[in-house]
């Protein structure tokens, strides 16, 4: 267990795992930045105080009272995909909660409502609801990624037109608060928390267990692959011009998902719809592609919903995996009036050929947001982005200023066909921003929602237990 077991704080610790195997581990432990303190992004390495296992609810609301009383921060760990390594803290000295053994899943064939405990990945998700009832919810694609997180940040994927974020599924949820109090919250219990819990939950507890509502899977999918090779990338503009004036369409049916995958040796047009290949040719999409005379794009028919979820993942996986690596990223959310002009596209692209990149590995996306996320109003939960037409977010993998140069010069020339500031533009808290200082963060993620998350930090953390450098703060 390592020397700092001998410390009272590590006392607490062992004495809640009481012999248990592999349930704490300390910096002194053999293997510890490779076997428990997992970074993410290697840019960014975090050495947590301490990185625990818990068993059951019960485990995790002792370790949350040793952390407490000894002062330390806490952070939970469930998938660990977080490009700032928040599961760890985020940075030096806090406690990782590591919700790996939390595995529970139950599914209510009335109901159609799924148990689901906070440590499940993504993966595990979509077999364990299509091996009960063939059910399904709306989620990202990289099946590594823990619903933990995950489903308390917002969850976007491509069903999310269709469906909705992750988090809009879930109806109900068990929570370790500050404390180490164990209570659920929903609509109708603890709303206030429940409130924070979807889109700002790292801030407020340590989700055990979700339940969330599922829909039946989707019998078929049409997914085209348009593979665009190019001399350069300002070549490519008018392409994605076209491709931005159809994601625009206000009545786009919300059955379609679709991302613009800019990068070294070209581009990736990726188009995923929800229903049979005569459903999609009836909504008149096809018609209106942008990629006429580049070749005939990659055709599957997917006639089940596991193979989807892969073919998702399968596209992903050409610039974020589960795999460590350093990585710089930026991201920005853009509504209908912020999107770009023909001048605009054109001067970016261009930027873009112009620029050393500093390494191969860079990726600038552009994906198609609106139809059921925006359904719900924006003070609703948490997650504030609800007016959203398209996400940019980029990366660049590597080391070295140049690639860091890079990416944050292409992220301030995307605000600048939008008139936000490098200090004022939403995104997603998903999407992490290690640059960002403290209050630029939390105004940048939770917006006009942020007064309201800092009273509901008042009330069920006024010490700050659950903390990383940009959480919501105690309000004043």
């Amino acid at each position: 267990m390592g020397n700092a077991a001998s410390t009272p704080f590590g006392d607490c610790l062992n004495s809640v795992c009481d012999g248990m195997e592999n349930c704490v581990a300390y910096p002194t432990t053999p293997f510890y930045h490779i076997e428990w303190a997992k970074s993410y992004n290697l840019d960014h390495i975090i050495t947590p105080k301490a990185v625990v296992r818990p068993n059951s609810t019960n485990d995790v609301s002792e370790f949350v009272k040793c952390a407490a009383e000894y002062d330390i921060k806490v952070q939970a760990r469930s998938g660990g995909h977080s490009y700032g390594n928040h599961g760890l803290g985020g940075e030096d000295g806090a406690l990782s909660i590591d919700l790996v053994n939390l595995q529970k899943f139950e599914m209510d064939e009335e109901t159609w409502h799924a148990t689901i405990g906070g440590g499940t990945h993504l993966g595990d998700v979509t077999d364990r609801m299509h091996d009960n009832g063939n059910r399904a919810m709306a989620h990202g694609t990289c099946p590594g990624v823990g619903i933990g997180g995950h489903a308390t940040v917002g969850g976007i994927g491509p069903a999310s037109r269709m469906w909705g974020t992750c988090m809009d599924h879930v109806l109900e949820v068990e929570v370790v608060t500050a404390d180490g109090t164990v209570v659920r919250a929903s609509e109708d219990e603890n709303s206030d928390l429940f409130f924070g819990m979807k889109g700002a939950g790292a801030s407020f507890g340590i989700v055990t267990e979700f339940v969330v509502k599922t829909h039946d899977e989707p019998g078929t999918a049409v997914q085209y692959t348009y593979n665009l090779v190019f001399g350069s990338p300002s070549e490519i503009a008018p392409v994605y011009e076209a491709w931005q004036e159809l994601a625009a369409e206000p009545a786009l049916d919300r059955r379609y998902a679709s991302e613009f995958i800019l990068h070294a040796l070209g581009a990736v047009v990726t188009v995923t719809f929800y229903g049979t290949e005569d459903e999609f040719n009836d909504t008149g999409i096809p018609q209106k592609m942008p990629f006429g005379g580049q070749g005939e794009p990659a055709k599957l028919i997917l006639d089940s919903w596991l193979g989807m979820v892969a073919a998702a993942a399968q596209n992903e996986a050409l610039y974020i995996t589960d795999t460590p690596m350093p990585f710089n990223t930026k991201s920005v959310g853009l509504t209908a009036s912020q999107i770009p002009d023909s001048d605009e596209i054109e001067s970016f692209f261009d930027w873009v050929d112009s620029t050393d990149k500093g390494t191969p590995l860079w990726f600038l996306i552009w994906s198609v947001a609106g139809g059921a996320i925006n359904d719900i109003p924006s003070n609703a939960t948490a997650f504030a982005h609800r007016d959203k037409l398209l996400y940019y977010d980029s990366y660049g993998i590597g080391v070295g200023d140049t690639v860091e140069t890079f990416i944050a010069g292409a992220h301030s020339r995307v605000l600048d066909t939008t008139g936000l500031s490098s200090t004022d533009f939403p995104t997603y808290a998903g999407y992490i921003d290690v640059d960002l200082a403290d209050g630029t963060a939390q105004n940048v993620y939770w917006g006009d929602n942020l007064p309201a998350l800092m009273e509901v930090k008042k009330t069920w953390d006024p010490n700050n237990v659950f903390s990383n450098p940009q959480s919501v703060r105690v309000a004043p």
